[in-house]
């Protein structure tokens, strides 16, 4: 099958991970959020889809929304299961070979909980991660597992082992108690318990490595395993459209549950690309706004616009807009 390959999107379409999140600081933050333009703009545009999952689902919602706005769906059309979207071999050359990605990474272990902290959050760098993964590397080779570096916080994993293997994101683990999101994959028994034994010798082995050692005496938290992340093939010869704009700041900010960070990165997205959204709205272009939270996903669009969505409109006036942190506590 040949390599999936970027097509153009003509409708402009922002895809907002994070706009709101769990947490009770968060939770607390939202009625004092001032946001003007997406006040207005959600007042010009109408629901599409909603996309209603759980707390608890593998898949984060905006990751689900990603997929389906780039077309990374299953050969029936249908979306993959709970955990299961190849997201390492949709960026590869050989997307139909199963692939994942492994995310060096450090469990702290608490009194209750054992909290995941991923590469990007350690500053890790080339000097301590290339070490570890040259020694990880053998490990995954006798288990068929082809182990390639591609940054010092992601590495790419090849193998039949990673077909069918359901697993958490990264950014439903991150700053987080890994407990809940231990799953077995019922789909591959097999390569689920093998990745499981791989995990624990690299925990063994990235113990007694000189790296642990020398982060320890730079007073940085020591890598001591990985994280197994974006599993599985696609079996199908598929075209990917042009990914929507993916602001960041909100979803960096929430990961680190900085909660005064994440209510400033709100005052810059709704001075800026929604600022811009609304001025295309107005101009009678078509546009698309995906807000994501941690429950749900929810999309909206300006066109087509039937009697029914003119009268909401007009409702909407009469009544006066509702303030959009009212929209962003529902996700």
């Amino acid at each position: 099958m040949p390599a999936p390959h970027m097509a153009s999107e003509p409708a402009t379409h922002l895809l907002v991970p994070f706009a709101s999140a769990s947490d009770p600081a968060c939770r607390a933050l939202m009625p004092g959020l001032q946001l003007p333009h997406l006040t207005a703009l959600l007042a010009e545009l109408q629901p599409a889809h909603t996309d209603a999952g759980t707390d608890h689902s593998l898949s984060a919602p905006h990751e689900r929304a990603l997929a389906q706005a780039i077309g990374l769906v299953r050969a029936d059309g249908s979306s993959y299961p709970d955990g299961l979207l190849p997201w390492a071999a949709a960026q590869s050359d050989t997307p139909e070979l199963p692939q994942a990605w492994f995310t060096p990474c450090h469990f702290q272990v608490g009194m209750e909980q054992v909290t995941l902290l991923p590469g990007d959050q350690l500053g890790l760098t080339d000097e301590h991660a290339r070490p570890l993964f040259d020694a990880l590397a053998p490990y995954c080779a006798e288990d068929g597992i082809t182990l390639r570096y591609e940054s010092a916080a992601r590495w790419h994993a090849s193998g039949e082992v990673l077909r069918g293997i359901a697993c958490a994101s990264l950014d439903r683990v991150g700053g987080r108690s890994v407990e809940a999101w231990m799953t077995d994959s019922t789909a591959n028994p097999v390569g689920g318990q093998l990745l499981k034994r791989l995990q624990s010798e690299a925990q063994m082995l990235f113990y007694t490595h000189p790296a642990h050692d020398a982060r320890e005496e730079l007073r940085l938290h020591p890598v001591n395993g990985f994280w197994l992340s974006g599993a599985g093939a696609i079996d199908h010869t598929t075209t990917l459209r042009s990914p929507p704009v993916m602001p960041d700041a909100l979803r960096s900010a929430a990961l680190q549950a900085d909660w005064a960070r994440w209510k400033d990165a709100w005052t810059a997205l709704d001075n800026g690309d929604l600022q811009d959204l609304l001025e295309r709205v107005r101009r009678g272009e078509p546009v698309t706004l995906t807000l994501c939270g941690e429950r749900m996903a929810q999309r909206f669009t300006n066109a087509p616009r039937g009697a029914v969505a003119r009268a909401s409109r007009l409702i909407k006036h009469l009544l006066g807009n509702a303030p959009a942190w009212k929209t962003l506590e529902t996700l």
